[in-house]
């Protein structure tokens, strides 16, 4: 009960911090368009994958996020096409979701493409009251409605040639209301809501980067990085490199700013099926509650190559 307390604090101070809402990865560079809907498609060939990713593994009821990602391309009419479902879940709360994906790919010269794309995004988000009748009692949010369906959209852009590439993205454009409870200036449970203590979609904003340098004719090096921003909120930071060797296997070390340090590795069979896996080791704020409060993400994904 005494970890349950804990998470559940260190939940609610992120929300109130406005933290972020959406799930990220360790190795987002091998998901297409997670991110950025401008990048479905941009490698001219589909895939299809999965990932699975617990978090906080120290702690009962850590985050546990799993994803089924694919895109394509359709050259006869330069469009890409993705999309994503997903389920995140963090103690008493549940988030699934599905995003759909399109972009328009303007060929440049040098085989490089400059891409615009759109999202419509769909979510459910629940809490568990079960889980927290013991703890909050008659608090105002065990009044409202277990369930909220939201709507909502973003918008991406995006360069890539074939050694470099550069994105822009923000998610959550309408800040849709999620309107789980509302409370007055008297702190009471009220039908007209507190401008302060609403709760809605906060838009995220993407910017990303990697570049492929080809050290000599077996191994790559492909420095990758990612900031997302959301208003109130400190700026997060993950960059890193992965090292790949003669398109068999691979290896990575990264690093999420103030939060953990991350190390990757994986696998292509017959260049088509790459498995991966990657280990954060966190250094705040969960270590210093409980040892071991680390992540582990699994990916598959297959290329349909020709």
């Amino acid at each position: 009960m005494k970890r349950f307390i804990i998470l559940l604090f260190v939940s609610t101070v992120a929300a109130g911090l406005h933290a972020q809402q959406l799930q990220t990865s360790s190795m987002f560079e091998l998901q297409g368009m997670l991110h950025n809907p401008a990048v479905a498609g941009v490698n001219k060939f589909g895939s299809i994958g999965t990932t699975y990713r617990a978090m906080w593994d120290g702690i009962d009821g850590g985050p546990q996020t799993a994803t089924v990602f694919g895109s394509g391309y359709v050259p006869s009419v330069k469009l890409g096409l993705g999309g994503y479902i997903y389920s995140d879940k963090t103690g008493p709360t549940k988030r699934t979701g599905v995003q759909m994906a399109y972009a328009y790919h303007v060929p440049l010269q040098n085989e490089a493409s400059f891409s615009i794309g759109l999202e419509a995004r769909a979510q459910q988000f629940s809490i568990d009251k079960a889980k927290l009748q013991a703890s909050l009692g008659a608090d105002p949010v065990l009044a409202g409605a277990d369930n909220r369906f939201k709507f909502d959209a973003g918008f991406g852009l995006a360069f890539t040639s074939k050694k470099f590439q550069v994105g822009a993205s923000v998610s959550q454009l309408i800040q849709s209301k999620l309107d789980f409870y509302t409370v007055n200036s008297s702190g009471s449970a009220a039908a007209l809501p507190s401008p302060t203590e609403e709760g809605k979609l906060y838009r995220h904003y993407y910017l990303h980067s990697n570049y492929k340098w080809d050290v000599d004719g077996t191994t790559t090096i492909i420095p990758n990085v990612l900031f997302i921003y959301l208003p109130n909120a400190p700026l997060e930071f993950q960059g890193g490199a992965r090292v790949e060797h003669n398109e068999l296997f691979w290896w990575g070390v990264a690093l999420r700013a103030r939060q953990s340090w991350m190390l990757s590795a994986g696998v292509h069979i017959k260049k088509k099926f790459t498995i991966g896996y990657s280990f954060d080791m966190y250094n705040a704020p969960l270590s210093q509650f409980d040892k071991g409060a680390n992540a582990h993400e699994v990916l598959l994904r297959y290329d349909f190559l020709k």
